[in-house]
């Protein structure tokens, strides 16, 4: 299943992509649901980013091919992202004045669907609604410079996400693509994440009570390319969909 948001002339709904259609829903995929028995064509929305979390969390340094020259972490080494730099499919990305050398990351992003707090592993997984495409977008200059990563990492723009949450893809084994104007940026397969994603959400759970909703960004693979007023950014991961957005100054 596919769950969709969208907007349709100003009224925000969800609903399940099929085909060219959305099935649509009577409430939220985070809460029990039923489809209404309506379609709208897909051509007639908005696509919004699937969820409206009330916190973002993303793990640095997840894949070995990321690495550099840092050792492996011996846990999840998370940051926090937050619910006003989240951009839909199709947004714009917008450089900011300050950092000339912004780059996307292409990542898997885990949509949870209950409360979770204090979890295993085990119980973890059974609190996943889906995953979906992310873009990490990440200012390097300020990364590197600023004691905390807050606009580095969370200025307005830099956490798009989409197109929809997939609830029946192995996200243990799913090939994810960065492409900047088509060409090839990033390739390789969710497989390789240091951290799998039962145990990431686990570690954040022992700490921070997790919320239907709540998006995690699960690191990205090798390394990164700086963006340019312009360019085009697409993030496909198999079984999910494509993630484009364009590049503005």
């Amino acid at each position: 299943m596919k769950l969709a948001r969208y907007d349709m002339n100003g009224t925000i709904g969800y609903g399940i992509v099929d085909g060219n259609s959305l099935r649509t829903l009577d409430a939220c995929p985070f809460t029990d649901f039923n489809e209404t028995g309506d379609t709208v064509r897909l051509e007639d929305v908005k696509l919004l980013a699937p969820t409206k979390p009330s916190k973002v969390l993303a793990v640095g340094l997840n894949y070995r091919s990321h690495l550099g020259d840092a050792a492996e972490p011996n846990n999840p080494e998370i940051f926090i992202k937050t619910p006003s730099c989240i951009n839909d499919p199709e947004g714009e990305i917008v450089l900011p004045e300050g950092d000339d050398d912004v780059h996307a990351e292409g990542e898997l992003v885990v949509i949870m669907k209950a409360k979770t707090q204090k979890a295993t592993p085990e119980e973890a997984a059974e609190n996943i609604l889906g995953v979906t495409c992310g873009n990490d977008v990440s200012a390097r200059t300020w990364q590197k410079n600023d004691l905390q990563w807050w606009r580095a990492k969370a200025s307005d723009t830099f956490g798009p996400m989409g197109p929809v949450i997939a609830t029946e893809v192995d996200y243990n084994d799913l090939q994810l693509e960065t492409r900047i104007n088509g060409d090839v940026v990033q390739s390789q397969t969710t497989a390789d994440l240091i951290f799998p994603v039962p145990v990431i959400i686990s570690f954040i759970s022992q700490s921070m009570t997790l919320e239907a909703g709540d998006a995690i960004y699960t690191g990205t693979p090798g390394t990164t390319t700086a963006l340019k007023a312009g360019d085009v950014v697409e993030v496909e991961i198999e079984g999910i969909g494509v993630l484009r957005n364009g590049v503005v100054a």
